[in-house]
């Protein structure tokens, strides 16, 4: 007996056949972008844990950008707490060999260079702004410029001008470094042992110059004991702030691994399988093609070809 109803076929074809075409777009889609889809909306039940993926990601991405801000400046910082610490040994070095010649004309030139070491050390600035000024990064902290300001100035405090506020910056959710050094803190023990040795020069038992007494050998012998301990001090800050590098490091590490670790978890759910989605492309043309012969094929048994081909029409 022939079939003349084609109508629930030509149904279940038409469904097959939408049904193939959003395969093929699909997977076209996802050879053209190696994404699984284009919107959450498209990932189903993975979209919500996706969502928590992406967010944590952004945060690791934003405390790895920062702790690498964070390490350059530290990184600049240790230099210049170098500089200062530098101007104390070399000061030291400048004396002892002072006493050891009798001689303190090259002791003085010495000790001026190495103050304005110092000064420009806790002068530096990083990205325009005043490492050792505390909040008041727009404000130079040292404003002396010579041994003799030491002496000239109302109080060595004067001659610093930077506030109190030390910067602490969170690298990572756990981890706050204190990154705020501040130049009277570092500089005025310092400044003080330089400005007793110039106000001496100066004074009545001055100057210092080609032949030193025992008087002011005594003296000088004095004040290195002061600069050894200034020096160890200042040592012992620049160590704090190698500390503060090796600890932004080992959180910057940490962050590296955390955040290859969300972007692999991202990428196993948003990339698609390019070899499956390359046939299932295949599978869906091959419906299509399939579809279109399935339509030929009812449109010859139509009702109306029967009729034809009978005659009855």
């Amino acid at each position: 007996m022939d079939r003349i109803a084609t109508n629930t076929a030509y149904s279940s074809m038409l469904a097959n056949l939408m049904n193939a075409e959003i395969a093929q777009t699909t997977a076209g889609n996802q050879i053209s972008s190696t994404d699984k889809a284009s919107d959450l909306k498209g990932y189903g039940t993975a979209a919500e844990s996706l969502t928590a993926m992406q967010a944590t990601n952004t945060q690791v991405t934003g405390y790895l950008n920062n702790s690498q801000l964070v390490a350059a400046k530290l990184s600049v910082q240790d230099s210049a707490l170098s500089q200062v610490a530098g101007a104390a040994t070399d000061s030291i070095s400048a004396i002892t060999n002072a006493i050891a010649t009798g001689n303190g004309v090259t002791m003085m030139q010495q000790l001026g260079t190495a103050f304005n070491d110092a000064t420009q050390g806790l002068n530096t600035t990083y990205n325009g702004e005043y490492l050792f000024a505390g909040g008041q990064v727009g404000t130079q902290p040292v404003s002396a410029t010579q041994l003799s300001d030491l002496t000239s100035a109302p109080s060595i405090s004067s001659l610093f001008h930077n506030d109190q506020r030390q910067i602490t910056t969170q690298v990572d959710a756990n981890t706050a470094v204190n990154t705020g050094v501040l130049a009277d803190q570092v500089g005025t023990p310092l400044f003080t042992a330089f400005q007793a040795i110039e106000a001496y020069n100066q004074g009545p038992n001055g100057p210092l110059g080609a032949t030193l007494t025992q008087t002011q050998q005594d003296f000088l012998t004095q004040q290195l004991s002061t600069l050894n301990t200034v020096s160890t001090n200042l040592n012992n800050v620049v160590a704090t702030n190698g500390l503060a590098q090796s600890q932004v490091t080992t959180v910057q590490a940490s962050l590296t691994q955390q955040q290859t670790m969300v972007q692999g978890l991202i990428g196993d759910t948003t990339q698609a399988d390019l070899a499956q989605a390359a046939t299932n492309l295949q599978q869906a043309q091959l419906s299509i093609q399939a579809a279109g012969q399935v339509f030929q094929a009812l449109n010859s048994s139509s009702l109306l070809n029967t009729l034809s081909s009978s005659g009855a029409i």
